[in-house]
């Protein structure tokens, strides 16, 4: 029964506003402790008055939480064209329940701001009663609102899933949220936000943790380097940072960090795991990983450049079991790059959306001469416009109104000794590129507003899908910038292309099956499938049969998607000729294959799109076409 009708709740919400009480298990004792504590506060139930702030103070918040913004922009694009897909949105805010970012399905969007759900608005419980945001940041753990839950009528027409995200220090950086509407059942929301915030948190990690050894443990050695892993570390033998993963492993809370000793946690010393890959924990329970050497206080120069040579392709992280996982011929390219990295010279990274350009650029930071340094990823398709030049460059004190009171770094300073990845710089705006240029040129840059000129070391590798020498002779992108980052281009094939499709099926779900098998005739009709969204598209469709099942289940075709069901691959997309393909630049590979969909679909999109593994809106939008003629 649709949530904003549910008789149950409707009961529970007459006897509480009403009548004082409230009937026993009519509403979730997590709600109405939240019921409670807005009533004391004085909020109102018939509407919320809710003022978004003005634009230079929400491009401040986005300042201000910079690294929660820059980690959490990897998880969000993904996660929207998921929530889109389902006609929902997801919103990231930061710990007091300021809204820094919302993302998903156009429509929803616009229903969502009726009720002020938008960037620049606050939804902790004192200003909008209780919601999944904000009583998820009071309770500091994972909180589904449905419909009629909300303390407020108006905000009945939703149903809301949200997880707090801490960062390694066990200190609350924000919530992230997925809502859609109230009337269609939200299933899998939580578990989605679950798994974006563990990637969340695990990306803290890349930063480093000054003057501290990070431990990457788990108890089955195929989840390490993934968002499964738990990561732990230790300075002076005292647990002062963990993410989820690692707390839970040994049944710790954030509040033991900088309390738990070694001693209290292992057996054996530090050396066991260096020495043999394997530690075990007071119970005798044997945990599997490896360790990160310190990382320099932020304070400290930046260590010397080893030699650029390698003694062989196994020497970096794609030998290592927890990596990424690469065919053959992607870890030669690696090894390549690698080489080239090291030698200071760009590398650009050019494939298929889903193909893993940023696993590739993590692999070549993880394996080169600047890995105990931080890695910066920047997509320049998600910056907003106004706000890149800022975000890249940083600012002084006063540059423009809302500038943070002593200025802002920008990315390319908190890149300095490590690797900057620029993705999908193809999209990065012309006016911007020739100031990229003189950067990348010159080594320095002079922030918004002046000061002084600030020498920048880092090595830089980008990415994009789009072709970008097909671009420049388009007059889309700037042939000087792209003479200058494509002195070594590495191009990942797709995963259609991929020369043994169900070993690497079969290596992904080692990963991420905790127990479950999954049947011959599921596997081929895995490897079967052509996966237009690569290995973005292969992943998540691994990681929802993961979480729509139990571990130790078998896994038969028939809990496949509805085109791998029963064994049956999709309906072909007319092929081009292999000449004409050979002909084309890769945007126009993209944009014929999903114009033949839509023909092969007699025009309708929303098919089309679930064919081709992508969201309705993204097809609309690679096709030019307008989202509210949608079918």
């Amino acid at each position: 029964m649709a949530a904003t009708r549910n008789p149950d709740i409707a009961r529970a919400r007459r006897a509480f506003f009403e009548w004082g009480g409230v009937p026993a298990d009519a509403v979730p004792v997590t709600i109405l402790r939240s019921w409670r504590r807005c009533r004391q506060l004085g909020v109102g139930r018939e509407r919320a008055d809710i003022a978004p702030v003005e634009q230079a103070r929400l491009r401040e918040m986005r300042e201000r939480h910079g690294d929660l913004v820059r980690h959490a922009r990897a998880e969000l694009a993904p996660l929207a064209a998921d929530c889109a897909a389902a006609g929902g949105i997801v919103v990231l805010t930061d710990a007091e329940g300021w809204i820094l970012d919302a993302q998903g399905h156009a429509g929803f969007l616009d229903k969502a701001g009726q009720v002020a759900l938008l960037p620049g608005a606050c939804w902790n419980e004192a200003r909008v009663g209780t919601n999944a945001i904000g009583t998820a940041i009071h309770e500091a753990r994972a909180v589904i609102v449905r419909g009629g839950e909300h303390y407020i009528d108006p905000h009945r027409i939703l149903t809301c899933s949200a997880v707090p995200v801490f960062d390694p220090y066990g200190r609350l950086a924000g919530v992230l949220d997925i809502t859609g509407d109230a009337s269609v059942p939200q299933v899998h929301a939580l578990a989605l936000a679950r798994r974006a915030v563990a990637s969340i948190e695990h990306r803290y990690f890349d930063d480093g943790i000054p003057d501290s050894e990070v431990l990457h443990l788990h108890h089955d050695p195929a989840l390490i380097g993934t968002a499964h892993e738990g990561l732990l570390a230790f300075r002076n033998g005292r647990l002062v940072a963990a993410n989820g993963a690692g707390l839970a492993l040994f049944g710790l809370e954030r509040s033991d960090l900088e309390r738990a000793g070694w001693d209290a946690l292992f057996e054996a010393p530090l050396s066991r795991l260096r020495d043999d890959g394997l530690l075990l924990d007071r119970e005798g329970r044997a945990l599997y990983g490896h360790v990160r050497a310190p990382s320099p206080a932020p304070h400290a120069p930046s260590p010397a450049r080893r030699s650029p040579a390698r003694t062989s392709a196994g020497a970096g992280p794609a030998a290592d079991p927890g990596g990424p996982i690469l065919e053959p011929a992607v870890r030669a390219l690696l090894d390549q790059a690698g080489r080239v990295l090291d030698a200071g010279i760009p590398v650009l990274v050019q494939g298929e959306t889903g193909t893993g350009k940023e696993v590739f650029a993590r692999a070549l930071h993880r394996a080169g001469a600047r890995a105990g340094r931080p890695f910066v990823a920047v997509n320049c398709a998600a910056l907003p416009e106004g706000l890149i030049e800022s975000e890249l460059f940083g600012y002084e004190e006063g540059a423009f109104t809302g500038a943070r009171r002593r200025g802002s770094p920008g990315l390319l300073r908190q890149a300095e000794g490590g690797v900057l990845f620029l993705d999908e710089i193809g999209d990065m705006p012309l006016a911007l590129q020739p100031r990229l240029l003189r950067v990348l040129q010159d080594r320095e840059l002079t922030p918004l507003g002046g000061g002084r000129p600030v020498k920048l070391d880092f090595a830089l590798v980008c990415a994009s899908h789009r072709d970008l020498a097909a671009a420049v002779e388009a007059g889309d992108f700037r042939a000087d910038l792209y003479y200058r980052l494509s002195h070594h281009v590495v191009r990942l094939p797709a995963l259609r292309e991929h020369a043994d499709p169900a070993s690497l099926v079969r290596a992904l779900w080692a990963r991420m099956a905790q127990g479950r098998t999954l049947a011959p005739a599921a596997l081929a009709a895995l490897a079967a499938h052509p996966w237009p969204g690569n290995l973005r598209q292969l992943d998540g469709c691994l990681r929802t049969l993961v979480a729509l099942t139990a571990p130790g289940q078998a896994i038969g075709p028939e809990l496949l998607p509805a085109p791998l069901r029963d064994g049956a691959a999709p309906a072909p997309v007319p092929a081009m000729p292999a000449a004409a393909m050979a002909a084309q630049p890769l945007d126009a590979l993209t944009l014929a294959a999903m114009q033949a969909a839509v023909a092969a679909c007699d025009g309708n999109i929303a098919r089309a799109a679930r064919r081709l593994g992508i969201s309705r809106s993204t097809l609309y939008r690679r096709l030019g076409s307008d989202p509210r003629r949608a079918h």
